[in-house]
């Protein structure tokens, strides 16, 4: 693995886990503000709201860890086929989208199990 290779893995892991901790952090923060004195917590569906938050955060957090590194494997893959092939840059381009997608699907998700906590 090269040391650049390693650097971007290294931003990747951090992005999602930063992602997931702000989730997770300003999620509890406000599940916590609507428990009653002495009450238990529950959502719209009857459930821990900090269990929807943790998994509104793991969904955010773990697609982008993967399509972080999906985005660097194709990418590789990329930058050496256009270098054999320059026309075929349009065609590998959607390749790479293809591999951010993972992280705009955790982010819908996310969003989903955010709206069905209230």
């Amino acid at each position: 693995m090269s040391p650049r290779t390693k650097v971007a893995f290294a931003m990747t892991v951090f992005t999602a886990i930063l992602a997931g901790a702000i989730t997770w952090v300003f999620g509890g923060m406000e599940a916590m503000a609507s428990v009653p004195a002495g009450g238990q917590a529950t959502g719209a569906g009857g459930f821990d709201p900090a269990m929807g938050y943790m998994a509104a955060a793991l969904a955010t957090g773990l697609s982008s860890l993967a399509a972080g590194i999906a985005v660097g494997q194709v990418g590789a893959a990329v930058v050496g086929a256009v270098t054999e092939k320059p026309e075929m840059m349009g065609r590998m381009l959607i390749l790479v989208g293809l591999a951010e997608g993972i992280a705009i699907y955790g982010l819908i998700i996310s969003i989903l199990i955010l709206n069905r906590l209230g």
